[in-house]
């Protein structure tokens, strides 16, 4: 940031005309590997509830379970590779288009099924209408339900960016680091300067709505910038450690959702210590996933570092961002507290 931007940081809040405000909504997204799973089990609960009727024995009841499940697997797959590749098309579409798309998309996955009994050899009349309406049907259950999980996302991620918000301004934090400014704008201006900066960074990333998610290489900047700030009001209490794997940058992570931690680890781990405490950052890439490791030592008396809800903040944020695919846990022994985040690349 150069010379007298600290002021002007604030006019970027509104969102430009056709940025990410105005971009085309889609209504479901297929494209996770939970709503595969869900969709494969919920689907494979209703052939096996179906293939009761007309069963006499267990035996009667697995043999056409196996048999409608080589149906109705493959016609699933099909409508969510389907869904997922045609997902830019289908977001161009009004609401109802997208719904219509949907079930168009489970009765054309039907017929596939119906093909595959036809090429089984199915003995009885192929039944090519019901497992279009069938396939038809159950698509749209899958899009309700889909839709259902896009529009729960809304007031989670409301309530806990408020959350975030009230930990950002809290007004302590905000008057410790004022005074540290007023301290040392005569015997270290620059440092002053580079002080009132980082507060501004750091609130223009509070306040500007960044989207779904960013990158992990903005979020390290975030927490370097808040380190930079709290350093300088507990000078050699606190003491940071990186390891930053540079493969592991373009990870994707909820906005705000590292500094929490790290603000965490310096209320829980230095703040209540007169000889201050360590704090280790670290991200690793392991072949396809991204380990992230916050780390803090805690003075003896002390609880678990952050066991309020800013935690609950960030497990419930990664797996509304991640669903299944990511991992969230924190473990607190021999005075050491850890946070350890894993999530897909």
């Amino acid at each position: 940031m150069k010379d007298l931007q600290i002021l002007s940081t604030f006019q970027e809040l509104p969102p430009e005309p056709g940025g990410p405000a105005s971009a085309p909504a889609l209504l479901f997204d297929a494209c996770h590997v939970g709503v595969a799973l869900r969709a494969v089990l919920f689907v494979e609960l209703v052939v096996g509830v179906g293939a009761m009727f007309g069963a006499a024995t267990f035996f009667e009841w697995v043999t056409r379970l196996s048999v409608l499940t080589g149906a109705a697997l493959p016609a699933t797959l099909v409508w969510l590779i389907a869904a997922c590749g045609l997902k830019n098309l289908i977001a161009l579409m009004g609401p109802m288009l997208q719904h219509a798309a949907g079930v168009a998309l489970g009765a054309l996955a039907g017929l596939c099924g119906c093909a595959m009994l036809y090429m089984a050899g199915w003995q009885e009349p192929v039944p090519w209408l019901a497992s279009a309406f069938a396939g038809a049907l159950l698509a749209a259950l899958l899009v309700l339900a889909l839709l259902w999980r896009q529009r729960s996302k809304a007031p989670a991620q409301t309530k806990a960016r408020l959350n975030e918000l009230q930990s950002r301004i809290r007004p302590h934090f905000l008057f410790n680091t004022l005074n540290s400014a007023i301290a040392l704008v005569r015997a270290e201006p620059a440092k002053a300067e580079a002080l009132l900066e980082d507060l501004s960074d750091l609130f223009r990333h509070a306040l500007v709505e960044q989207g779904e998610s960013v990158t992990l290489a903005d979020e390290i900047a975030l927490a370097q910038r808040y380190l930079a700030i709290e350093h300088v009001r507990f000078g050699d209490r606190i003491r940071v450690e990186w390891s930053l794997d540079a493969a592991a940058a373009t990870a994707k992570l909820p906005p705000l959702l590292l500094q929490p931690l790290v603000e965490n680890a310096v209320r829980h781990g230095v703040e209540p210590s007169a000889s201050g405490a360590q704090i280790r950052i670290s991200t690793e890439r392991r072949g396809s996933r991204v380990v992230i490791k916050v780390i803090n030592t805690v003075p003896a008396g002390q609880g678990e570092s952050g066991s309020g809800v800013a935690l609950e903040n960030v497990r419930d944020r990664l797996s509304l961002l991640h669903d299944v695919q990511c991992q969230f846990s924190c473990v607190m022994r021999d005075g050491i507290f850890q946070v350890r985040i894993e999530v897909p690349l």
